[in-house]
């Protein structure tokens, strides 16, 4: 079985463990996820949305918009008259 065969075969239960491990440093267990573990669990959950996920519902997606895209100008600020006269 190759690495995209085995990513295919991940339930959604295996995926929410190995974010928790990813967040946490810890497996279900308590037991401390070693970096190698951790980068495995990155590298499957990332290989795994890419394939079933829109881009902007991935781990680590940044809204970047559009380059063309205009912001509308800011309206200047005003100063509400409270009423009161300082004599």
């Amino acid at each position: 079985m190759n690495y995209q065969e085995l990513v295919a075969t991940l339930s959604p239960e295996m995926l929410r463990r190995f974010r928790r491990a990813v967040e946490t440093g810890r497996w279900p267990d308590g037991s401390e996820v070693s970096a190698e573990q951790r980068e495995h669990c990155l590298q499957a959950i990332i290989a795994w949305e890419q394939s079933r996920l829109p881009e902007q519902d991935r781990v680590g997606y940044i809204d970047k918009g559009s380059k063309g895209e205009v912001q509308p100008e800011a309206a200047p600020l005003r100063w509400a008259d409270d009423g009161s006269t300082d004599a």
